[in-house]
């Protein structure tokens, strides 16, 4: 008997109606027409123990018991789902070949992962556990899924990746949470000062970004822009701007950023180009072309609903979750992926047939689309275990679906479509200009084709920029100052704070790790960046005024109280690219874990030694806010764990540790 086991029961349906039939449900799974077995996950269904199940002492938050490192790591049921863990336990017993139906990602891999642990899978049995991977919930895509199955072992780094995260997570969100708790309790605080490696940096971005804003002093700044005219009266040509370029010598009069501070030095400058002939120095006119956008991982989508329709990233997740479980209308949407499989180019037919069906607003945009274009999007070499989030070949009307679904679904179809059309063409021209010894560049662009722009209708702003030669001679009329004010940074926004977590290298204080990390590195996960963000709103960290997301005077004061090393995103970008380079067999869990464990010890040491001096400040905690932790005192984060996955090159292991120095 084969025993498929998915990671939800939807997917579990999904993958029985691809199986032969007729079928028959039971408890917990659904018997095949081949005698084959579909049962599933209800997500996590084993958690990591309470610090007491290691030593009984533990309950009690102690500075003496920090930091708490498991020798070896123990698992339990979650009480709401131990049910099914039966039914999986008895059914894998029974099994005589595993197929591993996790979503594809690292939190789905190791779901499964740690279940066939659990279960006491071992030998050849492990070794022959196969691996479906499935973006796709209609029959036809499961089926096809079906039939590549690859071996589970492909995916050990995977799951080891997700192993070490979750087990460091808890490490650190644990113990710094009873050691900085224990602090700010000495101080008369009487909440639960909640420490983790990523709700806490991003807390800092927000807050450093309030703070700026607030110390923010505008002050003025000059620019100098020279209204220039073609010395030729017969073409009647208008006039043009031209704006100046101060040169090395009024450096002393610039800001950090390049801007004359002083003004008098810029009213010089127009009255000595006034009435002055000015000089071609170089001109370029170039045909420029920009393709097509690539279809949406969930980051990018998240901060294209948020830009356009001002949803949450919850919402935006909710939403695209709904569209891939319970209509199928489209791929998963945890991907981090923005490619496509070569392969699947060959689906685009029926792809875009069903969106003209699902959508009348999309007809003209299919009916525009030319299939034969195979760009950048589809590349196999960067498709690993999910691929771009796309529309799928469900027939169902959008009409059927809330507002929020409805607009989800047409961003994710809409760039789709626009792999389709051809490049978007313009002209840009660049004009470098001589007046009085002073340079002058002026800009211009124009359109000259949509392409995949004509499905996102909008105003293209263009400009004027008569063809020059070099060394032409014309005349500026008049030069002319205008008078500016320097900005505050921006309040972030639900778009603009998921773009900082997407790209968190620009937050980073570090110059050598800000040099290795990649434009790509984030903080968090694709599927986790939104549960992130709700949970400090939840905490009462993070709050909204209008558009805009501020941190409270609780979430403020935290990051005030909390040393840099703590509030700062260098070391979870850090962890990041290592997790990463264990799925890419570059890095090894042990030499990801040990170190950290160490780290810890000399952290804790240091703020039991700074004492709660820094905390004193620290407001009273807002109204529910310590109800919302009585539950999660023993164990602040949830993690999983298999020591099969981790043998590593050295047999030692790691001791629980009871006590630092005082």
């Amino acid at each position: 008997m084969k025993l498929y086991i998915a990671e939800k029961p939807s997917l579990g349906r999904a993958v029985a109606d691809a199986l032969p039939k007729p079928h028959r449900k039971a408890d917990g799974c659904i018997y095949t027409g081949n005698g084959d077995v579909v049962s599933w996950c209800i997500g996590h269904l084993l958690t990591q123990v309470d610090p007491e199940a290691y030593d009984p002492s533990f309950k009690q938050w102690k500075f003496e018991h920090l930091p708490i490192i498991p020798e070896k790591w123990k698992l339990k049921s979650v009480a709401t789902t131990s049910k099914q863990l039966s039914i999986l336990k008895k059914l894998i017993k029974q099994a005589d070949q595993l197929v591993h139906v996790g979503d594809p990602d690292r939190e789905g891999q190791l779901l499964v992962d740690e279940v066939i642990h659990f279960s006491g899978v071992k030998g050849n049995k492990l070794k022959q556990v196969e691996r479906c991977l499935i973006s796709d919930l209609t029959v036809n895509a499961v089926k096809r899924s079906l039939q590549q199955l690859r071996s589970n072992q492909d995916f050990i780094p995977l799951s080891t990746s997700a192993l070490a995260r979750t087990r460091a997570d808890w490490l650190y969100g644990l113990n710094l949470t009873r050691a900085y708790t224990l602090l700010a309790q000495k101080s008369g605080y009487k909440g639960v000062i909640s420490v983790g490696r990523v709700q806490t940096p991003l807390l800092g971005i927000v807050a450093r970004r309030d703070k700026e804003i607030e110390q923010f002093v505008s002050k003025p700044f000059y620019e100098v822009l020279a209204h220039c005219q073609v010395i030729n009266q017969q073409k009647n040509e208008p006039s043009f701007t031209a704006k100046w370029q101060p040169s090395e010598a009024c450096a002393p009069y610039q800001d950090t950023e390049g801007r004359v501070l002083v003004k008098a030095l810029a009213e010089n400058v127009a009255a000595r180009i006034t009435n002055q002939p000015a000089t071609v120095k170089s001109f370029i006119n170039k045909n420029k072309k920009q393709v097509a956008p690539l279809p949406y991982n969930l980051s990018s989508l998240q901060i294209d609903a948020a830009k356009r329709f001002g949803y949450s990233a919850q919402q935006v997740l909710d939403a695209a979750q709904a569209l891939y479980e319970r209509h199928k209308l489209i791929t998963y949407p945890r991907s981090d992926s923005r490619y496509l499989p070569r392969n699947h180019h060959q689906q685009a037919k029926y792809v875009t047939q069903v969106i003209a069906n699902n959508d009348s607003a999309m007809q003209e945009a299919v009916q525009g689309a030319n299939l034969s274009i195979k760009g950048r999007a589809w590349n196999d070499s960067k498709v690993d275990a999910h691929h771009a989030i796309i529309p799928t070949d469900t027939k169902k009307s959008i009409n059927t679906l809330d507002l929020v679904s409805k607009n989800i679904y047409q961003l994710i179809a809409r760039q789709y479509l626009c792999q389709f059309y051809d490049d978007y063409c313009y002209a840009e021209c660049i004009a470098e200009i001589e007046i009085n010894q002073g340079l002058f560049v002026s800009k211009a662009k124009s359109k000259q084709s949509d392409g995949w722009k004509i499905l996102f209708p909008q105003k293209e702003t263009e400009s004027f920029l008569p063809t020059l030669k070099k060394g032409q001679v014309l005349h500026c009329e008049r030069g002319e100052v205008l008078d500016k004010n320097t900005q505050p940074p921006a309040f972030f926004t639900d778009a603009t704070l998921l773009a900082a977590m997407s790209n968190i290298a620009r937050f980073v204080k570090d110059p050598e790790l800000k040099k290795v990390l990649k434009e790509t590195d984030g903080l968090g996960t694709e599927a986790t960046r939104a549960g992130i963000i709700e949970l400090l709103f939840k905490r009462q960290f993070l709050q909204r005024i209008g558009k805009t997301i501020q941190a409270t005077e609780v979430g403020r004061k935290l990051i005030e109280s909390l040393p840099d090393s703590l509030t700062l995103p260098d070391m979870t970008a850090l962890w990041e690219m290592q997790l990463n380079a264990i799925t890419q067999k570059e890095q090894t869990y042990q030499g990801f874990v040990f170190p950290l464990q160490d780290q810890l010890g000399h952290i804790i040491s240091k703020a039991i030694a700074d004492g709660p001096q820094a905390l004193i400040n620290l407001p009273a905690s807002p109204a529910g806010f310590k109800k919302s932790f009585s539950k999660r005192k023993s164990a602040p984060r949830k993690a999983t764990g298999f020591k099969k996955m981790i043998k590593a090159s050295t047999n030692t292991k790691p001791k629980t540790k009871r006590a630092v120095t005082k």
